[in-house]
């Protein structure tokens, strides 16, 4: 099987559990405190690799004790590192309040060495691009990095996911290089200006998208699903739940590292989005967010209950 390849950020994920968020100027006193790995693409390269991937995973890190949390994470995964040390730099780390009633979020990423990442980081491991069955990217490093990985897979004929978080400005150049895209409610209204509350919101935002040159849209919508849509289908598929929810923080990355994985093993795009709803399924019923990827067996199994 071809890799996965994801370019994207490490950090190391402080979590802090409370009611609520502290004003500005106020202390309070939370639940519980937990560090561990995080970051966007180095969650969907753990998550990738976790659901049966063989999974390379490019990004920069400093030369601390949070790098070593990177490396540690990713061989228990299975993730093979493509990394740039840096020693200018740190590794990058943020900040994750968690809403105890609700395992809802709010973040502050400091992305340190990983926002260092450059073009040339991606010429240099070109050929491993070009080898790719798929290509996933986000916008936590430079968008101008993104876009010489996406034009690399592009070129050679790799599959290319973008997810789009956090939100940022791109062009109809950029967009055009991406077989798919998967912005949240958010993300989604950021891109096209509509605001996403609805499915049917989720629809004409996924029609702007294919208008600017996306190959195909999916919106992942929370408890409400995820939206798949393109020039000739469109389907709106539930939650794939596998018990109470803990904690959202890393659904969207496992859904675009299950998806990845279900599109490097052939299957139809909507059989592989459902993949990606049972991964992150299974994921927000556990805390944190690499360490609650679930294993390949685990979405079998969710899917065969499923039917």
């Amino acid at each position: 099987m071809k890799p996965i390849v994801i370019l994207g950020i490490f950090v190391a994920d402080t979590a802090f559990r409370a009611d609520r968020q502290p004003k500005m100027g106020e202390t309070l006193l939370g639940h519980s405190f937990a560090l561990g790995p995080g970051g966007k693409g180095s969650n969907q390269a753990v998550a990738a690799a976790m659901a049966g991937g063989k999974v390379h995973f490019i990004t920069r890190l400093g030369r601390d004790d949070f790098a070593a949390i990177a490396r540690t994470t990713w061989a228990k995964a299975g993730v093979h590192p493509e990394v740039t040390e840096d020693a200018e730099s740190y590794t990058g780390a943020a900040f994750v309040f968690l809403e105890a009633a609700t395992g809802n979020n709010a973040i502050i990423v400091a992305p340190g060495a990983a926002a260092r990442i450059t073009p040339e980081d991606l010429e240099t491991r070109a050929d491993l691009i070009r080898g790719a069955s798929v290509f996933v990217a986000q916008l936590e490093q430079s968008v101008a990095a993104a876009r010489r990985g996406l034009e690399i897979a592009r070129a050679a004929g790799v599959r290319t996911i973008l997810n789009p978080a956090p939100a940022a400005t791109l062009d109809d150049a950029m967009l055009a290089l991406c077989d798919f895209i998967t912005p949240n409610e958010s993300e989604a209204e950021a891109l096209t200006g509509i605001p996403v509350v609805t499915v049917a919101d989720a629809e004409r935002a996924a029609d702007a998208l294919l208008a600017r040159g996306v190959g195909a849209v999916i919106v992942t919508l929370g408890g409400n699903g995820a939206l798949y849509r393109d020039a000739s289908r469109s389907l709106h598929l539930p939650v794939i739940s596998a018990g109470p929810v803990v904690e959202t923080t890393g659904a969207g990355d496992a859904f675009n590292g299950g998806f990845a994985v279900a599109l490097s093993e052939g299957r139809d795009v909507i059989e592989a989005v459902r993949f990606g709803c049972a991964t992150a399924g299974i994921s927000v019923t556990r805390p944190g967010t690499a360490p609650a990827m679930p294993a390949r067996s685990e979405i079998d199994a969710l899917l065969a209950r499923q039917g």
